[in-house]
């Protein structure tokens, strides 16, 4: 067994909470522009006392409407000013936030707002309010949906109508105060649902004080990169996901200026017109710059040029840790920065000299791409659970290949079987309404997160494997395969699935064919007596059959988690095989091993 830990860099008050934050900005840096939104096309920076009275008047229109202190209420949006504004809202109610992610199918989200009992819903769109209105007789907890954006001309948005009911509130700046101080640091400020091995989402109920440590700790290790008054940082990810929360509030503690993007298809455009210096992402991000700018440069007749350049960023950086870097490879560096480099730091808005991965594994290979470049990339590791990083990498000490140290005040345990736990105040509570699964996931303090990995001697993490069957895809989502593959299983003419795409860019399934059934199958479609899986599998209209198997269980989740290619598979798995155990069990691993050359099918072009 070893461990690894530091010492905090932030004290997390007990009587305080997230609103704090806000107050806090007002008072100290009143007009310091610390969020920005979207007007008419331009960026609209928000002063820090512009926020609080945006932040107050929705509360107001919070409690107007009926929302009690502790009472949830569900937001379903993309990533926007609004979401930020609204979650400062619900907690300045003194209630609790459960986001839910856009994609999210009416079965999930009719799951999450029932057992989350909530009392309210504000979503985006009208397809989300239909969304919720589909299911919304079988919520009977559920007293408001208010919509942000409304189709109809003269429609009183959400903030409008919250705003229009705070006004009438008596007492609201009272009420508010009193609300706002109503939650102490260990009550809870967001129930988020994350996937489990058994398919039903799992609430996971972050305190104020998780994020207060969580963020206030980044914050002060990375102080540099979070400069009162001249970083900012743009946010792109889903504000359902962790991590994406911690992105909200972390500028806000800084605090620096916060921009949200909604379109990640605008993401190349939101980078140069608001041109941060700090990125926060998932390794699907970096990816699709290197990708891209490879692709061009291979359209513009320059392919060969753009791979010597990453080759000399590369061995540039490896350099950086065996003694430095040669004459030689100084002086194509330099080339290398004018003809190269410094047009892809413009696609990243040209300010910048760092970011922040998480989500899912980065690789070495772009890791040193990225600082030899000039942009390091400090990869961290941490899961809903944890508050976002419970790990990362410093800014003035990284180790490329590594997810990073301790985050300051907690505590990295190597078990004897490798398996990583974690101790800190960041750690959620538990799960909501689910004794058993937090009675095994925590246990005597330590969160077991059935991750394998190892330390080294300066406390550095790498992730080597994983216990548990969770899929996490290159953008950060985390995949229960059984939801999925047992609906596309229900289907007569499948005989076993197997979901795939950990760090590939989306999900993806291999599938069996139930040979007694494909027998009657075959028949009924005029194919030969003797068809068999081999012989049928790619056969349009078995292939038809499969989609609509698959269609049925994409119905299930959303549309990040949802199956987009397969591969019908020429045999069965089975205990003879090796793929399944004396309990039918898929033995993933075997089956990932033995079927390579048929996942890579997947993600061909």
């Amino acid at each position: 067994m070893r461990e690894f830990s530091l010492p905090a860099l932030y004290e997390v008050p007990t009587d305080g909470n997230l609103t704090d934050i806000v107050r806090r900005n007002a008072a100290r840096h009143s007009e310091v522009a610390v969020i920005a939104r979207k007007a008419d096309g331009a960026w609209q920076d928000v002063t820090a006392r512009e926020f609080l009275a945006e932040v107050e008047s929705a509360a107001k229109g919070l409690i107007a409407a009926g929302v009690a202190a502790g009472d949830r209420v569900a937001l379903m949006s993309r990533t926007r000013y609004e979401w930020t504004l609204l979650d400062f809202a619900i907690w300045s109610a003194g209630a609790v936030s459960v986001p839910v992610y856009e994609t999210s199918s009416p079965e999930q989200i009719e799951w999450i707002l029932a057992d989350a009992g909530a009392v309210a819903c504000i979503v985006e769109q009208d397809a989300h309010a239909a969304a919720v209105a589909s299911v919304r007789e079988r919520l009977p907890l559920l007293r408001h949906v208010w919509q942000i954006d409304l189709a109809e001309p003269g429609g009183n948005g959400a903030i409008a109508e919250l705003g229009r009911l705070g006004a009438d509130l008596t007492d609201g700046d009272a009420l508010v105060a009193e609300r706002g101080g109503h939650a102490k640091a260990d009550d809870p400020a967001t129930i988020i649902y994350t996937s489990g091995t058994t398919g039903r989402p799992k609430g996971c109920v972050l305190t104020h004080r998780s994020f207060l440590a969580e963020c206030g700790n980044v914050v002060a290790r990375l102080r540099p990169l979070f400069r009162t008054g001249e970083c900012s940082i743009l946010l792109f990810l889903p504000l359902a996901h962790v991590f994406g929360r911690m992105v909200q509030i972390a500028p806000m503690m800084a605090p620096i200026r916060l921009g949200c993007v909604p379109d990640i298809r605008q993401l190349t455009d939101e980078l140069a017109s608001f041109r941060p210096t700090l990125i926060l992402g998932v390794p699907r991000v970096f990816e699709k710059v290197y990708n891209g700018a490879r692709a061009k440069a291979q359209a513009d007749g320059k392919g060969k040029i753009f791979d010597r350049a990453a080759a000399t960023a590369i061995a540039y950086s490896r350099a950086r840790d065996t003694g430095g870097p040669s004459l030689g490879l100084r002086i194509k560096h330099k080339v290398f920065d004018k003809l190269v480099y410094g047009k892809l730091r413009a696609v990243l808005g040209g300010r910048g000299e760092y970011a922040i991965s998480g989500g899912a594994p980065l690789g070495e290979r772009l890791g040193h791409f990225f600082r030899g470049i000039g942009f390091s990339v400090l990869e961290g590791y941490g899961l809903t659970e944890t508050c976002a990083a419970t790990t990362f990498n410093p800014w003035d000490r990284q180790k490329i290949g590594t997810v990073g140290q301790p985050l300051p005040g907690s505590v990295v345990r190597i078990a004897d079987d490798g398996e990583v736990l974690l101790h800190g105040e960041h750690l959620f509570t538990g799960y909501w309404n689910d004794e058993a699964a937090t009675a095994e996931a925590l246990r005597d303090g330590w969160f077991h997160t059935g991750d394998i990995g190892t330390l080294d001697e300066d406390g550095y993490l790498r992730i080597t494997g994983r216990k548990k069957e969770i899929i996490v895809t290159a953008g950060g989502k985390n995949v229960a395969p059984a939801v999925i593959e047992d609906r596309i299983r229900a289907h007569a003419l499948v005989a076993e699935c197997m979901v795939v795409g950990d760090g590939r860019p989306f999900v993806g399934a291999l599938i069996t064919l139930d040979e007694e059934f494909l027998g009657r199958w075959a028949r009924a479609h005029g194919k030969p007596a003797d068809a068999t899986p081999a012989s049928l599998r790619e056969d349009p209209e078995l292939l038809a059959a499969i989609q609509r198997a698959v269609d049925d269980g994409n119905a299930a989740v959303s549309k990040a988690e949802s199956v987009r290619k397969f591969r019908v598979l020429p045999g069965q798995f089975t205990e003879e095989t090796g793929h399944l155990t004396p309990s039918l069990k898929l033995k993933r691993n075997v089956v990932a091993r033995d079927f390579a050359d048929e996942v890579e099918a997947i993600y061909q072009r």
